[in-house]
């Protein structure tokens, strides 16, 4: 039985922008998205520093933005998230998609901003069992979400806490402000709580994933690229999550985040009920694994093992701050200064390398 449908193209830069937009039409974009609605371009910043596969790509970006205008979209907005470990300013201008934004002169707003986003109390028609257990009944939302499309934009990658991470776990950023990291324990359940409440404020849910790069190991930030040159898109959020899965080497049904998503009828996780159109991409399967890093090692002891009864004392307290430091240390000082020189040298020979450095300067 042929539930969803997920688009697959094979592309390269001279083409990746008109790639993008047939990738997008192969999806139906027109019949989930409402032309009369505004539509929110939600990237992915996992880093403020710019690395392969890491961070939504200009290209994605530029390629969705001219599909939406060709269409005859007319109202687009970018609405941005921080962390406690990212920049969003320093991200856009890192990883250069401001450029993109200000060519195509499309607003952006920041959801950590209250002059720019209003958070508002909301209560979930359907279940939220994780969201409920970590806020009770004070779940918030933007205002500004309410009544739009959204689009996400995230690379295939994998994830120290999730396995892999992609157009579910996009909405982390954006539907998610306040003490977003109290989640952590309860993280596979939290993405599927946002995707129920996606369907129930959005006019349309999409989503345009870059693999020009695609990282393998431990992310969204310490991985490996690796050069694949395919871009997903799809209406459904939980059947491009478990292509992109599946094409990692990984059983989307094993796991807990799409599974659930599935079981509950939110989407479709299990290819075998998946309609791929475009370039065949059935038989990719990468041998990807996410592996541990230092960071994540010291999660899983504070957030998965006995450990977790101490989570209040370390994380809802101001003892929160020396894990933010620690994290920074690692991640932007230690880790990138001894491992990125080579693989950023590298990617700048390739052809999405010199691409990146020509169009996008």
């Amino acid at each position: 039985m042929i539930r969803s449908k997920v688009a697959a193209v094979r592309t390269k830069p001279d083409t990746v922008l008109t790639d993008i937009e047939r990738l997008m039409e192969l999806a139906e974009f027109k019949n989930e998205l409402d032309p009369s609605a505004r539509t929110i371009l939600k990237d992915n910043i996992s880093w403020h520093l710019f690395f392969p596969a890491t961070n939504t790509t200009p290209w994605q970006l530029e390629g969705t933005i001219q599909a939406l205008k060709n269409a005859e979209y007319t109202d687009i907005v970018a609405v941005h998230n921080n962390t406690v470990v990212t920049r969003t300013e320093k991200g856009e201008r890192l990883n250069r998609l401001q450029p993109v934004y200000e060519c195509y002169e499309i607003p952006q707003f920041h959801n950590y901003i209250p002059s720019e986003i209003t958070w508002e109390k909301y209560n979930p028609k359907g279940r939220t069992p994780a969201l409920n257990r970590v806020y009770g009944d004070e779940i918030y939302i933007p205002r500004e979400f309410i009544g739009t499309n959204i689009i996400h934009l995230p690379t295939i990658k994998c994830h120290i806490y999730t396995t892999t991470t992609g157009a579910m776990k996009n909405a982390f950023g954006g539907l998610l402000n306040r003490k977003r990291h109290y989640n952590h324990s309860y993280i596979h359940r939290c993405l599927v709580d946002l995707l129920v409440i996606q369907k129930e404020i959005h006019t349309g849910i999409f989503a345009v994933m870059d693999g020009t790069h695609a990282g393998d190991g431990p992310g969204p930030r310490t991985m490996r690229p690796v050069e694949k040159d395919i871009m997903l898109a799809s209406s459904d959020q939980v059947a491009i999550d478990a292509v992109a899965a599946k094409m990692m080497g990984f059983d989307p049904l094993s796991i807990e985040y799409i599974k659930t998503a599935h079981d509950e009828g939110l989407g479709t996780g299990d290819p075998r009920e998946i309609e791929l159109v475009g370039d065949d991409v059935s038989n990719e399967s990468w041998n990807f694994s996410v592996g541990d890093n230092f960071a994540s090692r010291g999660g899983d002891l504070l957030w998965f093992s006995p450990l977790k009864k101490l989570q209040k004392l370390f994380f809802h307290t101001p003892l929160v701050n020396l894990f933010i430091f620690a994290s920074y240390i690692y991640h932007d000082f230690v880790w990138y200064k001894l491992k990125s020189a080579p693989v950023l040298d590298a990617f700048s020979k390739t052809k999405w390398g010199k691409f990146f450095d020509e169009r996008y300067k």
